[in-house]
């Protein structure tokens, strides 16, 4: 059975970039080289969407609040190792200059800048990461001190109503207002973070990584992915809670890069479950990743662009049926890097079975 219940239905399918290292969003947002923002089709294409004007007049508490919140909060450029660039957001949360942001943002990044409302720009490096959580510490080189957001000592509640600070829309450190509408929703997808904080805040590519905050300025929350209608209309948002004594903010501290179990491929969105057998597509494998070293192939083109032949097919991961590109990447994170997989194949009618070791998804790099 399919674990996702989310069709696909605009833009390139986020599934299409699980396994590849470095997947941006080229040109979403008008940033330098693109958007890394994640975004998830909709759920409901009958919800009306939300208002996404960034600079809907603020209510002077609001004001007060997005002036206190701003200062803290950053806009993060990226050049990734196959020389892709991509804007996010973050915010400091020690006055040192460590910071959180979406791990997505700086995933495979060769170099990171990080500029302030201030418009000083600093380098920054990776201090730690969780994967899976979509989260990852980062540390300036600074010799003085930083503007910081203090992180929230509990649990948010439902209903309260919530800021954040983005960089979307080609705004520069901008505030969006909504509602927080649930706790640790779903996100229907094996490779977005679950157990996220779900709101009303019209957030867009670029916002990924942000602050979400609460009426006392506290961070509650790093912006990680959106839900969107068929015409890019955001639906909701989600972001990675986070508080002040939970065991990922010390883990990063302490320098923990917590990776997931990769084979280096991306899939075809375009056949994921049409076969037949359905299964997950191949589109394309990383250069020397073990799906590669397997013998499995990608899509098939002509020279003149033409596909020729569909990719193989993966019909299952160590016994376990997948229908689907998420069913397989649903299977392979339930095992350990390092661990050895059997994945069922099928390529133009003829079955066939590979075994391969799992690699950490950020060894593995696209070039050309």
């Amino acid at each position: 059975m399919s674990r996702s219940p989310w069709p696909i239905v605009l833009l390139l399918a986020a599934l299409a970039a699980y396994l590849s290292p470095n997947w941006h969003w080229p040109g979403l947002d008008g940033g330098a080289g693109g958007s890394v923002e994640r975004q998830l089709p909709s759920q409901d294409a009958g919800t009306s969407p939300l208002t996404t004007d960034p600079n809907a007049s603020l209510s002077p508490a609001s004001r007060e609040l997005f002036n206190r919140v701003r200062p803290a909060s950053v806009q993060i450029e990226q050049l990734s190792r196959g020389g892709n660039g991509g804007l996010g957001s973050g915010f400091f949360i020690t006055p040192q200059g460590l910071l959180l942001t979406a791990y997505h943002v700086v995933d495979g990044a060769r170099i990171i800048r990080v500029r302030t409302v201030s418009d000083q720009t600093f380098s920054a490096k990776v201090v730690g990461f969780d994967n899976a959580a979509d989260v990852a510490l980062l540390q300036i080189q600074t010799r003085g001190t930083v503007p910081f957001l203090e992180l929230a000592p509990g649990t948010p509640r439902v209903g309260e109503r919530v800021l954040a600070v983005g960089n979307s829309r080609g705004d520069f450190l901008q505030a969006r207002r909504g509602l927080l509408l649930a706790l640790n929703a779903e996100a229907g997808r094996s490779d977005f973070p679950e157990g996220t904080l779900e709101m009303s805040a019209p957030l867009a590519p670029g916002d990924s990584g942000g602050p979400i905050v609460n009426t006392l300025g506290q961070a509650i929350g790093v912006v990680s992915y959106v839900r969107v209608d068929d015409q890019g209309n955001t639906l909701s948002s989600y972001a990675v809670p986070v508080t002040a004594n939970e065991a990922l903010i010390t883990q990063l501290k302490a320098g923990v890069k917590r990776d997931v179990p990769a084979i280096g491929l991306t899939f075809d969105t375009d056949h994921d479950g049409q076969t037949n057998p359905p299964g997950g597509v191949i589109s394309a494998v990383v250069s020397g990743g073990p799906a590669e070293r397997a013998g499995l192939v990608g899509i098939q083109q002509a020279e003149d662009g033409h596909m020729t032949a569909l990719g193989d097919v993966i019909l299952s991961v160590n016994g376990q049926r997948t229908r689907s590109a998420d069913d397989a990447i649903y299977e392979i994170r339930r095992h350990q890097i390092g661990d050895t997989v059997t994945l069922g194949v099928i390529r133009q009618g003829t079955r066939r079975t590979v075994e391969m070791r799992l690699v950490a998804r950020g060894s593995l790099v696209f070039g050309p």
